[in-house]
């Protein structure tokens, strides 16, 4: 049992902070209040004139998947000798003990949401895990989140000799796996227990997930139109999306609040390396947030190294988002972009306890994260 006392909790539920001891034991927040009765055997941590956050949260990340000072033998993000690969799963991929992990703690984050990159249309699953651990399977939170696909340059680029040249033969793959995969599903509910079900199809099955509403698709799109054109998919087959990067949101607001769909923005700090990221800018987050948009930040890591995270909220807040729903971006809201919110993103009793002492703002480059703590240990 561990009690943090005395520090300023931030806990992404109320937006003033509050002088409050927190309470773990058994990896949970047990209570939280002014000056806590506690058990003597219980460790008191003084956290005196430090910050107390949530453990960080990136609704959007390849965390595992591309080691860390090494080339393709370490790089397993996409898989490039098919176009749609929903069968593939972010578990297989992870090395924990990549320095990347060690890193993303050091910096305050506790769980990704990580899983394939964006050259293949449909690229597999994406798992929600923490970041402490050795062995993948003892970090997962859920393992299959989202079901990742991709719209724009990426697909075009990567397959344009491999009969997908055209944004157009992009959606259309897209349309043929979920028609496919609808129709597989009828057949199998048509056979029920004892009929005669249609022979095992390992993408279309990976897939009933999607066409059942059991995960959203999580649809990578910087520019409008391609934005648009997940939106257009997911109404037509009555599914449910996330959208990935956004880099355009700033110039479609009104269109992103009516259409109330959880949005990730980023990565966006560095170059702009290609033609769908010239609107790139870090006020795209507040420009969405301020209009009453779900947004979470994120750093599509190794884009931008994992333990950034809450600089690049930082860098969100000076170009115009409010600190609140800066905070909230990389944790409660990341939590519920990734559909984790009921085991972490906030300081709530019940709630796993991870959090982040810091000494000073979250969002200030110069402040450092004294500890962090997952399921109710220091890891760092």
């Amino acid at each position: 049992m561990i009690c943090i006392r005395n520090g300023l909790v931030f806990d992404a539920v109320h937006e003033q902070p509050q002088i409050v001891d927190v309470l773990m034991d058994n990896g949970k927040i047990i209570k939280m209040g002014e000056l806590l009765e506690v058990p003597l055997e219980c460790e008191i941590v003084d956290a005196e004139g430090l910050s107390v956050y949530p453990g960080l949260v990136d609704a959007h990340s390849h965390l595992g998947t591309s080691g860390s000072g090494i080339g393709f033998e370490g790089n397993d993000t996409n898989e490039m000798t098919d176009i749609l690969t929903p069968h593939l799963r972010a578990i297989d991929c992870i090395e924990p003990m990549d320095i990347s992990f060690k890193e993303a703690r050091e910096g305050g984050v506790t769980t990704v949401c990580t899983g394939p990159g964006s050259a293949n249309v449909v690229g597999g699953t994406f798992i929600a895990i923490k970041t402490v651990g050795k062995r993948v399977d003892d970090m997962v939170i859920n393992d299959k989140v989202a079901m990742k696909c991709a719209f724009g340059e990426n697909p075009k680029r990567c397959y344009r000799d491999k009969n997908n040249a055209s944004r157009m033969a992009t959606a259309s793959k897209l349309r043929e796996i979920l028609f496919k995969t609808k129709e597989y599903d009828a057949k199998l509910k048509a056979a029920g227990e004892n009929g005669k079900k249609p022979g095992f199809d390992m993408k279309l099955d990976a897939m009933l997930p999607v066409i059942r509403k059991e995960i959203p698709l999580k649809a990578h799109a910087h520019r409008a139109d391609d934005i648009f054109t997940a939106l257009r998919i997911a109404k037509e087959f009555d599914v449910n999306i996330t959208l990935e990067h956004v880099t355009d949101g700033s110039l479609i607001v009104d269109d992103l609040v009516k259409e109330n769909v959880m949005l990730a923005v980023g990565p966006s700090f560095g170059h702009r390396s290609k033609f769908e990221l010239k609107n790139k800018s870090f006020k795209t987050a507040g420009d969405l947030a301020n209009a009453g948009c779900h947004v979470s930040i994120i750093t599509d890591a190794p884009v931008i190294p994992q333990q950034y995270l809450r600089l690049c909220a930082g860098l969100a807040i000076k170009d115009g988002m409010k600190p609140f729903d800066a905070l909230k971006a990389i944790t409660i809201n990341a939590a519920e972009h990734a559909g984790v919110s009921e085991r972490v993103g906030s300081l709530e009793v019940g709630k796993d306890a991870d959090l982040v002492l810091v000494d000073g703002s979250l969002f200030e480059s110069q402040s450092k994260v004294v500890a962090t703590y997952i399921d109710g240990k220091r890891v760092a």
